[in-house]
């Protein structure tokens, strides 16, 4: 059965064609259309993903979106915005005066300057009239009561307009492609179950997802057994540790929905405990579920980050977000007794959370679905709808996207007039020139499909360095907390990184942190986090043996088996798609080598 799936369109459109439970092709609009999660029909995807399988719309079965209708969608999230009300009404929050008081006495003096802050303790300054407002709407509680109640009701206005302007642009958008059929509608969060459970090899898991909204849910628990996926329990929107994060990610400047990494790495410098309490305190926890006091009060987070200094902020979300959902999984891997669980929804790209749950006690196996927003969707609708049913090995990759042919490279070099060469050993030249220092961009093979560069839209550069994470990201026009990523030889793990045994598959695809090892505290500090931590990427030779080769060399060279692996971009740019993409940003960021395809190209105008 083919399946033509589409993921929701609001942001980060995209498409998937899958036949009978395998992925042909997937990517997202924005790499087409150059546009950062992108929203609305993929036009461009639609049209790249027929060209490259050879199929036209007529050899579709189905077509799958993993939403319902808005006039459905409207039903689940006007039920569960009234019964939040009635929860608002009887709960009961802490004395939320006296715990800001007491957690100010706890903010220690700080002088170790941390990287693109003003000062470790700084604030979200405001003026008068903003703290002002912040101190009633965010902490006196029928202010902030009816703050809540208020957010909750425009965002179901917002909701509503939204759901039904997509609908009419999927309708239209298909129609113009010559689909007339129906679309197999699904619910939210049975697709993100699903690409969770049918991409990770396992025969049975306990499928968790957790999002900021989907169907009525921010997340649920599934058991997945034979190829069936049976849901045990939702969590009612808004009671959604999405949200949570995406108010705090906002409320400490950054932008919510794609910046939320930011967060994670700045926590790592905070105290945690300074303001755990305080949040804990709105959040009712019982066995196997949560509610969250006023989930959509953003003035609340925004009250806290404009007292306190950011990174005590940060800690204390991060910490938050990890203890209510390792506290609501581990009921369930109890209950349930299995000892595999698979995540997906857009909470899951929280590195640190995911490391949080695999130390679960009883948890043994562990896969994060490699896209696993709300763009990896469309193909957990697809997948679940043209299962064929028994048992499927695990994706080796996510290289899902379109590759390109020695000539389009060729002719992407020569319209910048830039002098290329073919090495007689591609992977040994790359490798002494990382050895030697330099910076080289690597483009080759099929797009990655998800949020992470895996190696063919990647830049490379050693990890012996740890002040890398400045300098390149300012060449990049970038501002991050977290260093790099390393990727690692797959032989080599354990030598690298604590406790992989069981999480190796999510590995592959940087979806989960792992302590290091003092070998990779001592020649990769560029890679390690200051909690002592790296996201890593492990790499097979038989899943991409250029990769691996340059990999390979490097270790030849220093006796070091990782590198640094970042993302081939500029700031707020998608991953680069194409050839002419490729070169602009290798011009742009100024980077000292591309290896593009088999050719090697030297920057024509290099900085150092």
């Amino acid at each position: 059965m083919k399946v033509l799936g589409i993921s929701p369109l609001d942001k980060d459109s995209t498409v998937s064609v899958v036949e009978d439970g395998n992925v042909l092709f997937a990517a997202g609009e924005e790499r087409f259309s150059r546009t950062k999660q992108q929203s609305g029909f993929p036009r461009l995807a639609l049209q790249k993903a027929l060209e490259y399988t050879g199929l036209s719309m007529e050899d579709f079965d189905m077509v799958c979106y993993p939403f319902l209708t808005w006039e459905n969608e409207q039903k689940l999230y006007t039920r569960n915005l009234e019964e939040e009300r009635q929860f608002i009404r009887s709960f009961q929050p802490g004395d939320l005066s006296r715990q800001v008081k007491e957690a100010m006495t706890r903010v220690p003096d700080r002088n170790e300057p941390i990287h693109g802050l003003e000062h470790p303790n700084a604030t979200m300054e405001k003026g008068f009239l903003h703290s002002s407002y912040y101190s009633m709407a965010g902490v006196q509680k029928l202010a902030s009561n009816n703050a809540a109640l208020k957010g909750s009701r425009q965002w179901g206005e917002l909701a509503t307009e939204s759901f039904q302007h997509w609908q009419q642009d999927l309708e239209q958008g298909l129609r113009d492609v010559g689909w007339e059929q129906p679309v197999k509608r699904m619910d939210h969060h049975l697709s993100h179950a699903a690409n969770s459970f049918y991409c990770s090899g396992f025969d049975e898991a306990l499928c968790v997802t957790l999002d900021g909204y989907g169907t009525g849910l921010a997340g649920s628990v599934s058991e997945a057994r034979d190829g069936r996926i049976h849901r045990l329990h939702g969590l009612p929107f808004p009671n959604s540790l999405g949200t949570m994060y995406e108010h705090v990610t906002s409320s400490l400047g950054f932008k919510p929905s794609r910046h939320e990494g930011k967060i994670v790495g700045l926590a790592s410098y905070g105290d945690p405990s300074i303001l755990a309490d305080v949040l804990l305190s709105r959040i009712d926890q019982t066995p196997g579920d949560f509610r969250i006091y006023e989930s959509n009060n953003v003035y609340f987070s925004r009250y806290l980050a404009s007292k306190f200094p950011k990174i005590d902020v940060a800690a204390a979300y991060q910490y938050v977000l990890e203890k209510v959902a390792t506290d609501y999984i581990r009921y369930w891997v109890e209950k349930t007794g299995m000892d595999t669980v698979v995540l997906s929804g857009g909470v899951t790209a929280n590195v640190k959370l995911n490391q949080r749950i695999f130390e679960i006690e009883g948890v043994r196996r562990i896969f994060v679905y490699p896209n696993m927003g709300d763009g990896g969707c469309g193909t957990g609708a697809a997948l679940y709808h043209s299962w064929p049913g028994g048992a499927k090995p695990s994706i080796a990759n996510a290289y899902f996207g379109p590759d390109y042919g020695e000539s389009e490279m060729a002719a992407a070099l020569a319209a910048e007039e830039l002098d290329y060469r073919r090495p007689d050993n591609l992977a040994a030249e790359v490798a002494a020139l990382i050895h030697d220092g330099k910076v080289v961009a690597r483009f080759d093979g099929r797009m990655e499909y998800g949020p992470r560069a895996l190696g063919n839209r990647s830049i490379l550069y050693h990890a012996r360095e740890p002040e890398v994470n400045q300098w390149l990201n300012q060449r990049l026009g970038r501002t991050e907390f977290m260093p790099f990523a390393p990727v690692t030889l797959w032989e080599e793990r354990e030598r690298c990184y604590h406790n992989i045994e069981g999480a190796e598959h999510a590995a592959e695809f940087m979806t989960i942190t792992f302590d290091c090892t003092e070998f990779m505290k001592q020649n990769c500090p560029a890679a390690v986090h200051v909690d002592g931590t790296a996201r890593p990427q492990l790499v097979r030779r038989e899943v991409n043996p250029g990769y691996y080769d340059i990999l390979k060399e490097y270790q030849k060279l220093s006796g070091i088996p990782s590198l640094i692996n970042t993302s081939f971009n500029m700031h707020e740019e998608p991953i680069v798609n194409s050839p002419h993409d490729a070169v602009r940003a290798f011009l742009q960021g100024t980077l000292d080598y591309l290896a593009i395809g088999p050719f090697l190209v030297k920057h024509p105008n290099p900085t150092h």
